[in-house]
């Protein structure tokens, strides 16, 4: 069989359902038979209504008394119904699902599969599913569930895999190392299962699959990248010597270890692939600081892409007067750069050695002469083809350094196989004199109680009294009216600063299909609440929406201490460092991913100030696994790991990217699945002939190949 072929060729498969499939992403043979079942349905043991009890239910009966309304409220449609049995009826109800309408015979027995529970004071089976008992393997008692796209409903597709069971033994192998057959009996089993021990065989295998695939894919990317030239970079050992001993700190041995790697990495002809990888307030910059002085030495330039101008700008302050006096001259290089055009001239004649910069590194009329090093900070902000574009930016037929970094650690499993063709590098260790933050969860009734006072606490210093600042004593600045925005006019204290995070910009910002208004508290009406309590406190509001020069701006004269509470959405997530912001309040916790949890909690904790995040929850709901997990540990390698287990790939792999790791079955926490595959990919890989003679394989990894490079 050849799995390429269009859908049309199967059985069962006409003109207009070859149309409804392409209209769910189902184009040919192979997209068809891996469309798998989401679930599976056990019927072999139905409980009779007399005997049910609330709870997950399996019942055999006939269905009547079928009607369907619609609610004013929220534009709701119900379906309900009774289901019979010779021992009783109940009632059943669908959300939604109108087409129940029309699915249904009273003359026909049924199956059905839901949770029975308390509703409007009766018990109600609540959105069952529902199969004809004809069409269930009586022998088996299962019944795949599959996900329905449009018109096509999960037993539409139980009906046209029925027609093609007979195809699957004619499935070619896709692997080697596995017993032949072995792929189109998964397969069948996946789709016709006889045991549950038969599909967690078959998942098993095509896990394996599928992990197999990803992980050639990002071996062949390294060695594609081995064959790329790069201008190899003598280390200077001396200068390197003096730059450590004059810094104001010593470095971790995490740092030095990561430094000497990625130093060894750009003496030779063939470009570094490094990540480097560490907990926020690690140290990166500081390796990133050394790899650049390094390239700068050897009269190459270098470029520092990072996601936001603040960050940029933070970068700039820090780099270039560490890097000036060996001679470095650095460059700021974002969309609100003044004098863009004089200062591209100055970096396409080589006069710039460092530029550090956003966007604006991409554009066509950014030309470096001797680009020979790329830093990318938080690379998962950044999608292939952008950091493909910085990377061309080097001389003809050679290809830069890389050094992508990232805060947010990347699990071990991660590391086998997305970033498979990455060497790594680990920042493990905290800079001495970082104190531990201590993180709890509240609920909204306890803010005026319990946060309130220790925020006061905080802003107001040990004394509790009001000084004026060392900056400049002047009140907070207000550039927009108070008809858009209320600050207040107060003298600045000599205690730390708050970040409060926020999830919507005006009230109401979401939608009647996201959160109400009284769970999202917007930034302004947070802002204006905070004013209220604290009139001796400079309060701001930030958001992404505002002016990239006014976003600028707050931030500037948060770190000046001009500001004692801001107010933000996440736009303050990456990167911004204020050592005297010591509280965070991250309002309606729940809502964000672990990752971002702990990348926006790293905003506090970057100086020896005991530090403090307050994770605040909504309603009566117990705080979730996450957030438990997120009070309990401050290591961002054990949050990772447990993130990937939750959640997935997510963030963690890459905001551009991820969505087209379709991974149907394989999970990136399975390590010892990513084990073994890892290990037939090596024997796979020892001999050339197998790229010619497993060609679907070939075809079938090129896609892995886009998402799983960074060079």
């Amino acid at each position: 069989m050849d799995l390429s072929e269009p859908v049309e060729v199967l059985k069962g498969i006409g003109e207009k359902k070859a149309e409804l499939l392409r209209k769910c992403g189902i184009l040919t043979v192979r997209d068809f038979f891996y469309t798998l079942p989401r679930d599976y349905e056990d019927y072999q043991a139905p409980t009779s209504i007399a005997a049910i009890r609330p709870g997950k239910i399996v019942i055999k009966g006939k269905i009547d008394s079928l009607s369907s309304r619609r609610t004013r409220r929220r534009s709701l449609s119900i379906t309900e119904g009774v289901v019979r049995d010779k021992t009783g009826a109940i009632k059943v109800i669908w959300f939604n699902q109108k087409y129940r309408m029309k699915q249904f015979s009273p003359e026909k027995e049924y199956y059905f599969t839901g949770n029975y529970e308390f509703r409007q004071g009766r018990y109600t089976l609540v959105s069952p599913s529902a199969a004809e008992v004809t069409d269930v393997d009586i022998a088996t008692g299962l019944s795949p569930v599959y996900v329905a796209h449009g018109k096509l409903k999960s037993a539409d597709f139980r009906r046209l895999f029925n027609a093609s069971r007979d195809r699957f033994s004619s499935v070619p192998d896709l692997l080697p190392s596995v017993p032949h057959g072995e792929r189109g009996r998964a397969l069948f089993d996946a789709h016709f299962p006889s045991t549950h021990e038969a599909i967690t065989a078959a998942r098993d295998y095509l896990a394996y699959e599928e992990l197999f695939e990803l992980i050639l894919a990002s071996k062949l990317n390294r060695r594609e990248n081995d064959k790329l030239k790069a201008e190899p970079i003598h280390f200077d050992a001396e200068k390197i010597k003096e730059f450590v001993a004059n810094l104001p700190f010593k470095l971790t041995n995490a740092q030095r270890m990561a430094s000497w790697e990625i130093f060894q990495d750009m003496m030779k002809a063939v470009p570094m692939n490094r990540l480097l990888q560490g907990d926020v307030g690690s140290g990166k910059t500081m390796v990133a600081a050394m790899a650049a002085l390094e390239a700068t030495l050897a009269g190459k330039q270098v470029a520092l892409l990072a996601p936001t101008a603040v960050l940029a700008a933070q970068h700039y302050k820090g780099l270039a007067g560490l890097l000036e006096p060996f001679g470095v001259k650095s460059a700021l290089l974002t969309g609100a750069t003044k004098g863009k055009n004089t200062l591209k001239k100055q970096i396409e004649s080589g006069e710039i050695n460092l530029v550090i910069g956003t966007h604006a590194l991409l554009t066509d009329d950014t030309v470096f002469s001797q680009l020979a090093l790329v830093i990318i900070d938080e690379q998962h902000r950044f999608g292939v083809m952008q950091r493909q574009k910085l990377m061309l930016k080097s001389p003809p037929g050679l290809a830069p350094h890389l050094l992508a970094m990232t805060a947010t650690p990347i699990p071990r499993s991660l590391q086998l196989t997305v970033f498979g063709d990455l060497d790594v590098s680990i920042l493990n260790e905290m800079p001495k004199g970082r104190k531990q933050i201590t993180t709890q969860i509240l609920s909204e009734v306890e803010i005026n109680e319990r946060l309130y006072p220790m925020i006061r606490k905080v802003v107001s210093g040990d004394n509790g009294k009001k000084t004026t600042s060392a900056l400049d004593g002047k009140p907070a600045r207000s550039k927009i009216s108070n008809s858009s925005r209320r600050t207040n006019q107060s003298t600045p204290s000599n205690g730390q600063q708050v970040y409060w995070i926020c999830k919507a910009i005006e009230e109401g910002a979401y939608g009647s299909s996201d959160k109400t208004q009284s769970e999202v508290t917007s930034v302004k009406s947070r802002a204006k609440k905070l004013c209220d309590v604290f009139p001796e406190y400079r309060v701001e509001f930030l958001h992404g929406k505002m002016k990239p020069a006014e976003k600028d701006d707050i931030m500037e004269r948060f770190a000046a201490h001009q500001i004692d509470i801001l107010v933000s959405t996440t736009v303050v997530e990456v990167g911004v460092d204020v050592p005297n912001a010591t509280l965070i309040v991250i309002e309606n916790a729940e809502s964000y991913g672990l990752a971002q949890l702990h990348q926006l909690r790293g905003r506090v904790g970057r100086g020896s100030l005991e530090s403090y995040c307050y994770l605040l929850t909504t309603g009566d709901v117990p705080p979730s696994r996450r957030l438990r997990e997120l009070e309990k540990s401050t290591d961002g390698f054990h949050l990772a790991e447990v993130d990937l287990k939750l959640r997935g790939p997510g963030e963690i792999y890459g905001a551009l990217q991820h969505g087209a790791l379709d991974l149907r079955i394989a999970s990136l926490s399975d390590t010892k699945l990513i084990h073994k595959a890892q290990q037939d990919v090596e024997r796979f890989l020892q001999n050339p002939e197998n790229m010619v003679k497993y060609k679907e394989l070939m075809q079938g990894i090129a896609k892995y190949q886009q998402i799983t490079t960074l060079n």
